[in-house]
Parts: C-alpha cells; structure tokens; sequence
C-alpha cells in the first residue's frame, strides 16, 4: 500500500510539473490578461492616479502618482513641503533637485526614455507584439515559496550616452493566479550601472473591474527592499494642469 501511495504521489507530482511547464509564453500573458480585468477593460484606462505611502525611519511619506499614455509626475509629500519628481507633460521633463530645491529640466535622451514608458501605458503586455516588443518564457523558478513562470520580456533599445543599450524586464509570474508577484530589471546608467533592481508585488485588489497591486516593495536584488503601500488607485482621472507646469525661475532683475 505504501509503494502504491507513493507512485500516486510521484505521479500527481509528475503531472503538476508538467502542467507547469506546458504552459506557453503567449499562454501565461493571455491568462495574466484575463485574469487581472480582460484586455477590453485595461484598454479603457486612460489615467491612472495613485496614493503610496513609503516607510522611512518611522515617518510615513505619501506619494501621488499620476500616468497617462503622454504625461506622468511624482508627488513626494515631506514635512509640510512638496517635492516633485519624473514631471512629463508630453515635451518637457523635469525634477525637483534634493540639494538646491530647485526644478531642473532633463535632457532628451532622458525624455524620450520616458515617452516610450508610457507608450507602454496601461500595461506592457497589452498589445506587446504590436509595441514590437518579444517575449520569451525563461522556464519556472519558486520565488518566497511560489511556483512562478519565468517571462523575459525584451522592449525596444534605449538610448544611453549616445548608444543603444538592452532595455529587458524579467517577469515572474505566480503559476496558480497568473500575476507577477517580481520584476528584475538592470540599471543601465549612473552609479548603479549593473546593478539588478527588483520589485516585488502582492495584495492584488480590484479596482473598477481590474486587478491590481496594493502592496509592493523595491530595491536592489539580494538587498532588503523598500516597501510601499499603495492606499488608493483611482483610474481615469484628470490631472490638474498647473502639476506639470515647470516653474519659471523669478531673477532680481525681473522683480525690479
């Protein structure tokens, strides 16, 4: 009886791997599609706006998020003052520099960076091939105790210091829920040139018929990352203009 528990074992276990690894990189996005809202419904967001609030050293820091598929910003709440970053209002790009306090405009390598995240918007699986963008199923991985789905996907090049570099995102894909629980993907400029950075996802809560991440944390591979918890995502929305407006500089000259 024992041998015979134990074959029926090793053949359930047989099977659920192989149905693991049946599965097709179309397959896995399909489903990851359907089971987050439906492709119908994704490609009805046209805005979406977010409250994330960041633990440090004890002190909550909200932030507000806002994208669309053509402008983007950042708004970091700190003691009373705020502080804006990756301002995009469909030309200019711009942020709040930490040392001086004082808004400064990017230059275009940087803004058309932005411009194809956000052709991307709302997601970058949703019409992929379209976006001639490929991707690769890498095989199956347990990431914190999950069976996931590795996904390698491969956008266009971007641009860095004049030269065209990789611009990939490695997916890991929960294989019961068929949503993406970690991200990895590699810094390609400044001091963090190399390194691995990874986001992690869960608490997936609806929102208007979609399917979202309420609970996240990010950092580099192999480090502790930071958490944020996301308080609300509120979907087509629109953003005040005066959020984007770079903020002119008044010289002495001009006052008097």
């Amino acid at each position: 009886m024992k041998k015979l528990n134990y074959l029926l074992l090793a053949v359930f276990l047989s099977f659920f791997s192989f149905s693991i690894n049946a599965q097709t990189v179309d397959e896995i996005i399909e489903n990851y599609i359907e089971n987050t809202g439906g492709a119908e419904n994704w490609a009805k967001v046209e805005s979406v706006k977010m409250n994330i609030t960041v633990n440090q050293m004890g002190m909550e820091i909200p932030i507000e998020q806002y994208s669309s598929s053509e402008r983007t910003y950042s708004k970091i709440s700190v003691q009373g003052q705020e502080i804006k970053q990756g301002v995009f209002d469909g030309e200019t790009l711009w942020s709040t520099n930490f040392m001086s306090m004082k808004a400064e405009k990017s230059d275009q390598e940087d803004v058309q960076i932005v411009k194809d995240q956000l052709a991307e918007f709302p997601d970058p699986f949703l019409n992929y091939k379209e976006n001639g963008f490929t991707a690769e199923l890498m095989g199956t991985e347990v990431v914190e105790g999950s069976d996931t789905f590795k996904v390698k996907l491969t956008k266009k090049p971007m641009v860095v210091d004049g030269e065209e570099v990789p611009n990939v995102v490695i997916y890991y894909f929960d294989a019961e829920n068929f949503v993406p629980i970690m991200m990895h993907e590699e810094v390609m400029s400044g001091p963090g040139k190399g390194m691995i950075m990874e986001a992690k996802m869960s608490d997936y809560q609806e929102v208007e018929g979609l399917y979202m991440p309420f609970s996240m944390s990010q950092g580099v591979k192999d480090q502790p990352g930071q958490p944020l918890t996301i308080k609300s995502i509120e979907l087509n929305v629109e953003a005040d203009e005066s959020e984007f407006k770079f903020p002119e500089t008044v010289t002495e000259e001009e006052n008097n």
